[in-house]
């Protein structure tokens, strides 16, 4: 489990921990460049296994499918494009 909870810290983080977790809300552990990254912004280690990786208590696991869903439902940003084709 980790000591660090994400959902206190999660404006802390970096937009490519945060972008990951959004797009990967199953994950129940963290690779350990993901846990590295995390206790770089916090300034806090996590609980690692001996591989470095992290283990998401369920609060956490709860709150990153939240914001998921949340993403989900927002409408795309000014610089998305929907490309259609159609074979002739």
């Amino acid at each position: 489990m980790t000591d660090v909870h994400l959902r206190d810290q999660w404006d802390r983080l970096p937009l490519s921990v945060t972008q990951w977790l959004l797009d990967n809300p199953g994950c129940l552990i963290l690779p350990r460049t993901l846990s590295a990254e995390i206790s770089v912004a916090t300034k806090e280690a996590t609980n690692d296994d001996p591989h470095g990786e992290t283990t998401l208590c369920q609060q956490d696991i709860d709150f990153i499918r939240m914001k998921s869903r949340e993403a989900e439902t927002e409408e795309p940003g000014p610089h998305y494009r929907f490309f259609d084709s159609v074979q002739p």
